[in-house]
């Protein structure tokens, strides 16, 4: 290493795996060949149960990354095991079956650099494909004030966790990710950490996400479906008047309706719980009451197409309608 590349603040590149011997190797391929130069890559195999596949994959790589292999305790026990590990001194989430551009590292530590704050954290655009990750269709969010940002979390977020660059004492501030959360243990994390820290966005496409029917929020929906009920009663219930007005200018109970859509469109939870959940920290007037039915209305619906609708085909439907989206722009 030489005097310049150890000047540069060290990134720890992690990656927790499960039975990921189909992509594991895309994803690790994909930090090494990161432009920035002063990063470790960390892959904590997660108690995989197939037959040694997804380690002799990470293995293949040798002294190229540091693999650490550990009983199954989740994403969340993972995640914390690596903080745990790392040498570095900013944490960077990369999904075994995801992919960083190569330039990933790069910009966001020299978009870090720019806000010249100890206390911000840099997320990024992202794109979405199945197949071919050369086919790609961007996910562009919205720049969003640092004081806007948890009730954006709450009700529009389109937060993608591997496009984070974490400085590593916000997890000493903040704590670690929930390891009793088994889906939601990363939205659980950055909406504590936004009380303490400044999330900023970088307007540019760093990471490919996978779109399959294995993916963990998919195999596991039920426990999904109840986490998301309690995470966001929670959001709901801990965001304060000022943060709302603030980020939608507009009354509460028609700032909770957007929440209640959100729910519907990404069919995260049930709707209905939220509502009284919004009930019960404001005033139950009309407008959250038609909010409450017409929420457990389309609860009920998305229900019902999600047990009518096999896995990777509704993985397609996704995809068909971000493609749609984008060529209208």
């Amino acid at each position: 290493m030489n005097n310049k590349t150890a000047a540069m603040p060290k990134i720890s590149v992690v990656i927790p795996v499960y039975n990921g011997a189909n992509f594991l190797r895309e994803a690790i391929t994909s930090a090494l060949c990161q432009t920035y130069p002063n990063i470790e890559i960390l892959v904590v195999n997660d108690g995989s149960q197939d037959e040694g596949a997804t380690e002799k994959i990470a293995l293949s790589f040798g002294n190229r990354i540091r693999y650490f292999s550990k009983e199954n305790g989740g994403v969340g026990s993972a995640l914390n095991f690596a903080i745990a590990n790392m040498t570095g001194e900013y944490f960077s989430w990369l999904s075994h079956d995801d992919l960083y551009t190569e330039d990933k590292i790069e910009k966001e530590v020299n978009a870090l650099s720019g806000t010249g704050k100890d206390d911000a954290i840099i997320y990024c655009d992202y794109s979405l494909f199945t197949d071919d990750p050369e086919n790609a269709t961007a996910r562009r969010l919205r720049n969003v004030s640092p004081e806007s940002f948890r009730y954006w979390l709450t009700a529009d977020s389109g937060l993608h966790g591997c496009t984070l660059l974490i400085p590593r004492h916000a997890f000493e501030k903040a704590g670690g990710f929930n390891e009793s959360l088994r889906t939601t243990q990363d939205l659980d994390l950055w909406f504590r950490m936004a009380k303490k820290y400044s999330f900023i966005h970088l307007p540019e496409v760093l990471v490919k996400s996978r779109c399959h029917e294995a993916q963990g929020s998919r195999v596991m929906s039920s426990i999904a479906r109840t986490e998301s009920n309690n995470l966001f009663s929670g959001f709901v219930s801990e965001l304060d008047s000022r943060e709302i007005l603030l980020a939608t200018g507009k009354p509460l109970s028609e700032a909770y309706g957007k929440i209640a859509s959100r729910m519907f469109r990404l069919g995260l939870g049930d709707a209905a719980t939220l509502a009284e959940a919004y009930a019960r920290k404001h005033d139950a007037n009309k407008v959250s009451r038609i909010a409450r039915n017409v929420g457990y209305l389309a609860d009920r619906f998305a229900y019902m197409i999600r047990t009518l609708l096999p896995a990777d085909i509704l993985v397609r439907i996704k995809m068909f309608i971000f493609h749609f989206k984008a060529s209208r722009k």
